[in-house]
């Protein structure tokens, strides 16, 4: 047994192909970025990313993604409880709808919010004809269309670390008299505590980043409901320049995310 374990590991010189396909493989992520970094105006950076468009599309961006990560872990921790522990009929084309804006095109899903919760919409008109409140074209909007988008990426994170969780501490809190909700609060959450942090900064991340289902849904406003995404997609129509500072500032952000998360995606066993 020693003996076999010992030679489980020596070192073994990869096969040259899987070395040149997995060079090949990380070459596609790379080269964008290096383009990127090489058509930078790294001395005009700072100017850019400090003028009126960017600051504002930052501003819009910052707190439509905190927004959208609070709603996320408000409503998508008790939905992954129930979809990890409550048994009952549909199950599974609940966990498919609530999933589905994790592949669904981002535009569809902003065409569903407007047709949803638009001026016209099933629910968005008679809201406007009694309160006069309206979703689209506002910061609201904004923060309606990332949540629907980043949610998702909270629940599957909590649900599954909810399915491994061993069963045992839980029982043993609820045979000492807790409640179910006591037991939950004070056992369950601390240890699923490293996944639910993962859960949202998924959900944040991709919230900061979210384009198609915010244009749709809440418009391009600058200053109202243009965030860093849609800045982007109109400098570069007008000044390559800036486009090119606000997707570093994107990258930088999306990078560093990773990098916090390496341990829990990565770590070796």
């Amino acid at each position: 047994m020693n003996g076999s374990s010992r030679r489980s590991r020596v070192p073994q010189r990869p096969p040259a192909a899987l070395v040149v396909l997995g060079v090949v493989g990380a070459a596609f992520f790379a080269l964008p970025i290096v383009a990127l970094l090489a058509r930078a105006p790294w001395g005009d950076l700072g100017e850019l990313i400090t003028s009126d468009v960017v600051l504002d599309a930052l501003r819009i961006s910052l707190i439509s993604s905190v927004a959208a990560a609070a709603l996320s872990l408000l409503f998508g921790v008790p939905l992954a409880w129930v979809l990890s522990r409550v048994q009952f009929r549909g199950k599974a084309l609940v966990r498919g709808i609530v999933t589905l804006p994790m592949v669904l095109p981002p535009v569809v899903g902003g065409a569903a919010l407007l047709f949803a919760l638009g001026r016209r919409g099933t629910i968005g008109e008679p809201l406007y004809e009694t309160t006069g409140f309206l979703l689209p074209f506002s910061i609201w909007g904004v923060i309606v269309a990332n949540t629907f988008v980043a949610m998702p990426f909270l629940v599957i994170t909590v649900e599954g670390a909810l399915n491994n969780l061993d069963g045992r501490h839980e029982a043993a809190a609820a045979s000492l008299g807790g409640s179910r909700l006591t037991v939950f609060r004070l056992v369950t959450l601390p240890m699923i505590a490293p996944s639910l942090r993962a859960g949202l900064i998924l959900a944040w991340a991709r919230a900061l980043g979210e384009f198609g289902a915010t244009i749709t849904f809440a418009g391009n406003l600058q200053g109202r409901t243009q965030s860093l995404p849609l800045a982007v997609f109109v400098a570069l129509e007008r000044d390559r320049d800036t486009a090119i500072a606000i997707s570093l500032v994107l990258v930088a952000v999306s990078l560093g995310v990773l990098v916090v998360l390496r341990d829990r995606w990565w770590s070796r066993s």
